[in-house]
């Protein structure tokens, strides 16, 4: 009986991402068992061939097989973040994102956050906080919650607070980006850099 192999791939942030990928691997022949954000399955290892005509197919369609330990980990963090924010619903309530983290990818949570500081140059939890800001501006430009909802399913504890931390990291408040019918930044890219 073959045994799963797993894979990283950098910059699935979305289902038509995970789809995306899908199609890649289906035309590469490669028999899938199961893909996630970030993550793919597979029934067998791939040869060295495969891999390497993956590799290629993937970065054609703007992806990117990760190889070393160190990246793999960085790569489940954010993909993990960014489901959380924005594929898991509301985010209603505090949510403990060391925990979080720590259960759905084995490590310390410590090791974690030094690792992705070093790597990345900001921490995880402004990695969150700007991925949290992002599923607002999306909120905000979709027009249907009032801002004390829109606060709510971001995961802020109130209005006041997700002012105070949209306006210090954009310069402007919701109400000014609504008003100006800001953009938004592709979440594969948001970084503190």
């Amino acid at each position: 009986m073959a045994t799963a192999h797993h894979l990283i791939i950098r910059n699935m942030v979305c289902d038509r991402c995970r789809a995306a990928v899908a199609g890649v691997l289906e035309m590469q022949s490669l028999p899938v068992k199961h893909i996630e954000l970030g993550e793919v399955e597979l029934l067998r290892p791939p040869l060295a061939e495969e891999l390497e005509a993956l590799r290629g197919a993937l970065r054609k369609v703007g992806f990117e097989l990760v190889d070393d330990r160190d990246s793999m980990t960085i790569a489940r963090i954010k993909a993990a973040i960014v489901n959380l924010v924005h594929h898991d619903g509301e985010m209603k309530g505090r949510v403990k994102l060391g925990e979080h983290l720590s259960g759905l990818i084995n490590k310390e949570y410590s090791g974690l956050s030094a690792l992705f500081t070093q790597v990345e140059g900001i921490t995880i939890e402004q990695y969150f906080l700007l991925q949290r800001l992002e599923r607002v501006k999306e909120l905000i430009k979709y027009g249907e919650l009032t801002m004390s909802e829109i606060a709510d399913r971001a995961g802020f504890s109130s209005v006041a607070h997700l002012s105070t931390q949209f306006k210090k990291l954009t310069g402007m408040t919701p109400t000014a980006f609504k008003e100006i019918g800001g953009g938004r930044m592709p979440l594969d890219q948001v970084s503190g850099r």
